[in-house]
């Protein structure tokens, strides 16, 4: 089992040093977060991990469901993301492009004269 916890639901006012101390009743936090948006606003979810792997499964069983700041929180073992880039998972369509036509075609021109006598 992967050490790393991923932890839902939680109120968007939650900070790091909060989560770790709510997570530290249940082992030794080696680092938690909080993740925020590209605007710096929490998104209402985060990562804690936790030194061993006996301490992160003591962590879901008895912080899973339970009340966290008038929450329920979600705790489960963290799984890791598949890159996006990653060519080996492209689908088979090939990389998505979009065919963009030069502003100097016909159709281009007769829209903008079109714009003009309008």
């Amino acid at each position: 089992m992967n050490k790393k916890l991923y932890v839902g639901n939680l109120e968007y006012s939650i900070t790091d040093k909060e989560l770790e101390d709510y997570f530290s009743t249940a082992g030794k936090v080696i680092y938690s977060k909080v993740i925020t948006g590209m605007d710096g606003r929490p998104r209402g979810f985060g990562f804690v991990e936790m030194e061993t792997e006996e301490e992160a499964k003591n962590a879901m069983e008895t912080l899973n469901q339970s009340s966290f700041k008038n929450r329920t929180i979600v705790v489960n073992e963290a799984k890791q993301m598949k890159s996006s880039r990653d060519p080996s998972e492209r689908d088979s369509r090939g990389p998505r492009t979009f065919d963009r036509k030069p502003k100097d075609d016909l159709n281009s021109k007769l829209r903008e004269l079109r714009k003009r006598f309008n």
